[in-house]
């Protein structure tokens, strides 16, 4: 079966693509990374980058004995996908971008990103993290759920990781020049990433994209039944 690499989003780990992977893994080979310092992945002493996630991406594909994949992720995870992209493209098969945009952070967003890890490693991550990103994650439905997996994170990987993010690059050239099939799926009422984002994506890769209504930042949690509905027919056509 072909393999589908699928990376989290931030503050999560691969919890998040529970309610999705057994309508996934009937088509491919599920394959759901908990991200450097998340979950049961430890963080080590690298220097913040999302290379350095990238790059262990790439490890896990060689000890898996992996070629090419279909890569894929939701919001941070995308921004894994595009750093993977950009550094061994030859490995991409197809990309599945979910709820995620590719310009660089703004000077602003850069700077709150800074100021929250500052917090995190200054006051640990509870409550605050939750209360502060809960409202634009999606709907209060998904809230318990979302606050119990956010809240067992490690606060020095949610800075680690907020720095990494900061420093990220654009990767809007990186996207135009992949010459792979590519599926965006957005949530239509994302309120951290509006759906002009996506169509931006969509726009960039020359890919198709899904906009689910009244669904917010996390579709594969929010939404596993919509989610998988638009994703399963791509893959089958990948």
């Amino acid at each position: 079966m072909r393999p589908l690499l699928l990376f989290h989003a931030f503050p999560l780990d691969s919890r998040m693509w529970d309610g999705v992977r057994d309508a996934l893994s009937g088509h491919v080979r599920l394959i759901t990374p908990d991200q450097r310092g998340f979950g049961g992945a430890p963080l080590g002493e690298a220097v913040s980058s999302l290379d350095v996630v990238a790059a262990d991406a790439i490890a896990l594909l060689d000890s898996l004995a992996i070629e090419r994949a279909v890569v894929g992720g939701c919001s941070m995870g995308g921004y894994v996908a595009m750093a993977l992209l950009r550094h061994a493209p030859e490995r991409v098969a197809g990309l599945l971008l979910v709820d995620t945009k590719a310009p660089a952070d703004t000077e602003e967003a850069a700077s709150n990103r800074l100021a929250m890890a500052e917090r995190a490693e200054r006051e640990g991550i509870v409550p605050w993290l939750a209360d502060t990103m809960l409202p634009v994650l999606g709907s209060s439905a998904v809230h318990g759920q979302v606050r119990g997996w956010l809240e067992e994170q490690s606060p020095k990987s949610v800075a680690w990781t907020q720095r990494a993010m900061a420093a990220r690059p654009d990767s809007r050239d990186t996207l135009r020049a992949a010459k792979v099939d590519t599926l965006v799926v957005h949530g239509g009422a994302d309120g951290l990433m509006p759906v002009s984002l996506g169509e931006e994506l969509a726009d960039l890769t020359g890919g198709s994209l899904t906009v689910l209504p009244g669904v917010g930042h996390l579709p594969p949690v929010e939404a596993p039944e919509a989610f998988a509905a638009a994703v399963v027919p791509w893959l089958a056509s990948t």
